[in-house]
């Protein structure tokens, strides 16, 4: 998918991480969401380039792509 991005078992329970790092995807969404930029998220974990933060996007856009949602049907009485 990304050769940035590691799913490994041994490393942090398997969640995905940026390579090399201990930094999980999770953390890199949730402070964009906070509204955090990418240079800000650089100098927090100055260990982290803006191609990183990309890939970690992507990599919450391809899981999310074809994700199947299902809704209830509703019932009209």
């Amino acid at each position: 998918m990304n050769n940035r991005i590691e799913v490994n078992p041994k490393i942090m329970v398997g969640k995905p991480v940026i390579k090399g790092t201990r930094i999980p995807v999770y953390l890199i969404l949730n402070l964009l969401a906070a509204g955090y930029t990418f240079e800000r998220i650089i100098k927090a974990y100055p260990e982290l380039k803006k191609g990183d933060i990309k890939a970690a996007l992507e990599y919450a856009q391809a899981l999310t792509r074809y994700e199947e949602v299902i809704t209830p049907q509703v019932v009209m009485q």
